[in-house]
């Protein structure tokens, strides 16, 4: 199955902020990992986030993190930050699951 990646308007922000090379690397990284495969987890690339309902996924290129939901045969990339920001973002950002919370 081919999948549809849209990028929201602070990732296409995100990705014009990088580095030709990086962008680059980050766009290859989106069209060979997302395209047809972008729920399989694996050691290194994809990780599913845990106790968050959005962003569901992490891609890992390099120094940057792509984070991004799958919605139907859609890819909606959220945020592409670099490694160091990641937790900031997420914090600022994630939206955990309701059903998860214990208050």
């Amino acid at each position: 199955m081919r999948y549809e990646i849209v990028l929201s308007p602070d990732a296409v922000k995100d990705l014009r902020g990088l580095r030709a090379h990086i962008r680059a690397a980050v766009r290859d990284a989106l069209e060979k990992h997302l395209r047809h495969v972008p729920t399989r987890s694996t050691r290194t690339r994809i990780k599913r986030l845990r106790g968050l309902s959005r962003p569901q996924y992490r891609l890992r290129e390099g120094d940057v993190r792509v984070f991004y939901d799958v919605v139907g045969d859609t890819v909606e990339v959220l945020a592409i930050v670099a490694k160091r920001n990641a937790a900031a973002w997420l914090e600022r950002a994630g939206e955990g699951d309701e059903d998860r919370c214990t208050e």
